[in-house]
């Protein structure tokens, strides 16, 4: 007899170590901005060099060749007015919505971004945190539901989902709300043809503590900086036109040609060192959503990828992109792919129960993260 219940206490001990807590998303939600903005809206424009000398192609030219490296067709802006943590509960309230929960029941908010509640005057504002406000928009009482932002570049919704799954697995937190959000239309030179890239719009997703013997949800994670020699890559700065007369001068500026060798050189290691803690054969990733930060830097890093497993290219459909018709909205872009997929309103692209994904983003400081994610 005592042998039986020692075998059985034996296998119950081995079948509860077996699970373990993991972070499932159970819920997503977006907000797209209504102001569509279209290149040759940008036509009038003068655009200026680096360094205040006027680009001598025509502005249909320079138009022309921005579309022809980043795929940037039109861009989405908010109405005036809007500030960032207004499209921020927008999207958290369909996130919680789409979870089906209870609002009160969440523990924790991250919101990433990087200009805070600014307005058209480029007028920052950041104290209380936007994650406080949204939880104040959101109507949530319970006072242990802790709200805080990050700031990290155009990869901080995915360093804020590491921090919560990290919260998630000490088991102080059951469910949280991230959400990565920007208003980069108020930061733009007129005069700076980067400018074009950039846009408005805020993602969310809901994650929740799950119990199993397999890894799902969250697997695995990887990041990076290098702000030692590369951190002033992307700035503010005034226009470059020296003779701007605007009453406020400070606009998002970068150093183009030197983020995209960066990226090309370190994504795709950072990547795959992701890959290869999740212990998942590349041929089972189903879907890169990846920092939509310029078609022709994206294609080339996943190119880069594929070689570093041994592939000579990659098949088209493991990428999908928004920055076509949404433009980059730094740390909005994942996300907001992210929903678009699950909710069936990105034609050929679907993630079901099972699949694997990855996200990976690099941005501002300079810093890159990737996650491995099964659904």
């Amino acid at each position: 007899m005592f042998r039986k219940y020692f075998f059985l206490y034996l296998w119950q001990s081995k079948t509860s170590v077996m699970a373990q807590i993991y972070s499932k998303i159970i819920g997503t939600g977006s907000y797209i901005a209504p102001r569509v903005i279209k290149n040759e809206d940008f036509i009038n424009n003068d655009f200026f060099e680096t360094y205040g000398k006027r680009i001598e192609k025509s502005p249909e030219e320079t138009i022309q060749k921005f579309y022809e490296i980043t795929g940037i067709k039109e861009r989405r802006y908010v109405e005036e007015g809007k500030k960032n943590s207004d499209i921020s509960t927008e999207a958290a309230r369909k996130a919680i919505e789409n979870a089906g929960i209870d609002p009160e029941s969440i523990d924790l908010i991250i919101l990433a971004h990087n200009y805070g509640d600014a307005d058209q005057n480029r007028h920052s504002d950041m104290v209380p945190a936007l994650a406080a406000r949204v939880k104040h928009y959101l109507g949530i009482k319970n006072p242990y539901c802790i709200p805080y932002d990050v700031v990290f570049g155009c990869p901080g919704w995915i360093l804020a989902m590491t921090i919560a799954n990290y919260y998630i697995k000490s088991g102080e937190v059951k469910r949280a709300l991230i959400i990565g959000a920007e208003v980069l239309s108020y930061f733009m030179d007129p005069h700076d043809r980067d400018s074009m890239i950039f846009a408005d719009g805020s993602g969310a997703t809901i994650l929740e503590a799950v119990e199993s013997e397999e890894p799902i949800g969250i697997v695995s994670h990887q990041t990076r900086n290098d702000a030692y020699n590369e951190a002033f890559y992307i700035y503010n700065n005034h226009s470059l036109n020296p003779d701007y007369k605007g009453e406020h001068n400070f606009f998002t500026k970068m150093h183009g040609h030197k983020v995209y060798e960066y990226a090309l050189k370190n994504v795709p290691d950072v990547v795959k060192k992701a890959i290869d803690k999740a212990g998942v054969p590349l041929e089972k990733i189903k879907k890169i959503l990846i920092h939509q930060a310029n078609e022709k830097m994206d294609s080339a890093i996943v190119k880069r990828l594929f070689r570093l497993y041994g592939y000579k290219t990659f098949p088209p459909e493991i990428m999908p992109m928004t920055i076509g018709w949404l433009g980059n909205s730094s740390v909005a872009t994942i996300p907001t792919m992210l929903d678009l997929i699950l909710r069936g309103k990105m034609e050929g692209h679907t993630l079901k129960e099972g699949d694997y994904a990855v996200f990976t983003s690099i941005g501002a400081g300079m810093n890159i993260n990737a996650i491995v994610y099964k659904f």
